[in-house]
């Protein structure tokens, strides 16, 4: 599958302060949080040009039971402050989850796998087709969530997609 890039902003250790900071991010309701983190990341790649150029950004989806529970997507934070940073528009709609989902988080890489290999559509691809479409989210472990993404943005008309998340496992 042809990702452009996969990029991190910091280094998920456990224990660690960015675990500390992700899960104040992530159940702590401190959206806040990814807003400032991808506003600087986001600097930093429009330095750097790391990115080349984007024309969407697009955070992974949570299931509506999850983002009703929750109260608000941590990635749709961080793709808010990546979008602010990088001027270019971000959408928490052209992706949807459509399958509940358990947590990722205690489940081995083939586990994980199949858990979101179809849970995803492209709710809008009018609006990817022949686009290079970034696909954020907080934490890389295996790839899984964000490699399903990336393939149905791709099946529904992106010309690339590119990732970015907070931190890397």
């Amino acid at each position: 599958m042809p990702v452009g890039h996969v990029l991190s902003y910091l280094r998920f250790l456990r224990r660690g302060r960015v675990q500390h900071l992700l899960h104040q991010l992530k159940y702590r309701g401190q959206s806040d949080i990814g807003t400032v983190l991808g506003r600087m990341y986001g600097q930093e790649l429009a330095t750097h040009g790391s990115l080349g150029t984007v024309d969407l950004i697009v955070p992974v989806p949570l299931h509506r039971r999850k983002l009703a529970k929750r109260g608000y997507n941590q990635a749709d934070a961080f793709a808010e402050g990546l979008a602010a940073s990088l001027q270019v528009p971000w959408s928490a709609h052209v992706l949807r989850r459509t399958s509940y989902t358990t947590t990722q988080t205690k489940k081995t890489r083939a586990e994980r796998w199949e858990n979101v290999a179809n849970v995803f559509e492209v709710a809008e691809p009018a609006a990817v087709t022949g686009k290079h479409v970034l696909v954020v989210d907080d934490v890389l472990t295996t790839g899984a969530t964000l490699e399903a993404c990336a393939q149905k943005l791709l099946q529904a008309g992106a010309a690339r997609v590119s990732i970015a998340t907070i931190a890397c496992a």
